[in-house]
């Protein structure tokens, strides 16, 4: 596995440290009066969720950790287990529905992700940046309301409550960034 100088951190840069995988989250350079310049690094443990603020000077090693990314298609869900598909073998995964965190209403049917792997061990799963999802409740569409920064709330048909723009009406499909769980467009 390749080594890299602590100044050569970068958010989202998957590392091994204190005998575990971590995430780079937030990448901070101070360069303080005195002393050398460091990386202020927070990281997130991929295997527990645990949570880490760590010091890197430009002189220290760490080792970066390579994922294999490889495109499984989402099955069903029984028991707090999600269901996946490999696309090219057929083989099928069962992962904890909880890996999904917040973003677990944006999973559909059939749909493809990427799912990153330490070896055999699943230890991530990126959906799509965008999803269509129906409206299925929000205050009615009014005439002449056109100021440029009034939002309105809706609910989805995942059940997410999210802000909306005054011209979307309910029943209408529209695309949701499934990072942000913000409006993107009309459908």
């Amino acid at each position: 596995m390749p080594k890299i100088n602590g100044n050569e951190i970068k958010p989202g840069n998957v590392l091994e440290h204190d005998n575990g995988l971590w995430v780079a989250v937030k990448v901070g350079h101070v360069k303080p009066g005195k002393g050398g310049a460091f990386a202020q690094v927070e990281m997130k443990n991929l295997r527990d969720g645990r949570k880490l603020n760590e010091r890197f000077r430009s002189e220290d090693k760490v080792e970066r950790v390579r994922l294999e990314q490889k495109d499984q298609q989402f099955l069903f869900e029984a028991d707090d287990m999600l269901t996946f598909m490999d696309s090219e073998t057929f083989e099928q995964i069962e992962l904890p529905a909880d890996l999904l965190g917040d973003r677990r209403p944006f999973l559909q049917d059939g749909m493809t992700v990427t799912i990153e792997y330490y070896g055999d061990e699943a230890l991530n799963v990126s959906l799509p940046q965008k999803v269509t999802c129906k409206v299925v409740e929000t205050e009615p569409v009014v005439k002449g309301q056109t100021a440029a920064n009034s939002y309105k709330p809706a609910v989805l048909d995942n059940g997410v409550r999210i802000m909306v723009p005054p011209f979307i009406a309910q029943d209408e499909d529209i695309i949701v960034h499934t990072e942000t769980f913000e409006y993107s467009e009309r459908a």
